[in-house]
């Protein structure tokens, strides 16, 4: 017994290390919004079913505590590398919005972001909420837990640390992400353009009507008007987005 019981819980620890970890990072699943209580019974209850698939395969114990604590550090690291590349994926929908509510007219209503874990403009907060809800009405999450469990087959436990191709992975993901947000805002861009050029037109043909005041309201019912159209084939790409990115992982 006291030969099995420090290996079972060393094994444990090494699990709950990574993927704790990811779960605490992770878009969806580690939202600030969720309790604390309720992400720790979420990774200890992750951490138990896949240390029962992974158990033959846990690496002795070391001796050395200096070897147990690099060991530690590099599950740790590996968690905060994979789980903040899936966070970025958030990004997309709070450039978006955030592109929407400047070009609309809404930049200055401002609401926390429990996704940013800041303040942002209104309809940014609620393009992200609304993205993290479908994750989980279209069950992507499952897909987040799956990537959980073949992250030890890309990254075993004790192996070194790919430190170049996990910076290529995040500068892909900021780049795509930045440019899904913006194609999802496009429509409202160009409509932006044209109305901004209209008003220019029609502040030189007659100076004495007060465009600024005529214009914000409509600028402002057009943006919602724009927003309600395209906002479920907006939502709609972002889930494959969202799904295409984590798929990599697997």
């Amino acid at each position: 017994m006291f030969d099995f019981l420090p290996q079972e819980v060393f094994g444990f620890l090494l699990i709950f290390t990574r993927l704790g970890t990811m779960v605490i990072v992770l878009p969806a699943l580690g939202e600030t919004s969720i309790p604390a209580r309720v992400r720790l019974f979420l990774s200890l209850s992750i951490s138990i079913i896949i240390y029962g698939l992974l158990r033959e395969t846990m690496p002795v114990m070391p001796v050395a505590p200096v070897a147990l604590g690099v060991l530690l550090v590099s599950e740790v690291l590996i968690g905060v590398m994979i789980g903040f590349s899936i966070r970025l994926l958030v990004s997309a929908l709070h450039v978006a919005g955030t592109v929407i509510a400047m070009q609309s007219g809404l930049a200055m209503a401002q609401a926390f972001d429990p996704a940013q874990s800041g303040q942002s403009s209104l309809v940014a907060t609620f393009m992200t909420l609304l993205g993290v809800t479908l994750v989980f009405v279209t069950d992507l999450h499952h897909l987040m837990i799956s990537a959980m469990y073949n992250s030890y087959n890309l990254f075993p436990i004790g192996g070194a640390l790919v430190i170049g191709d996990f910076a290529e992975l995040i500068t892909g993901t900021v780049t795509n992400s930045f440019k899904l947000g913006v194609q999802i805002a496009s429509p409202i861009i160009v409509y932006a353009l044209v109305f901004n050029a209209g008003l220019g037109i029609i502040s030189r043909l007659v100076p004495q009507l007060q465009v600024f005041f005529v214009a914000i309201p409509i600028n402002v019912a057009m943006g919602f008007i724009i927003l309600a159209v395209v906002i479920g084939a907006a939502m709609t790409w972002y889930l494959d987005y969202i799904q295409s990115s984590i798929e990599a992982l697997l």
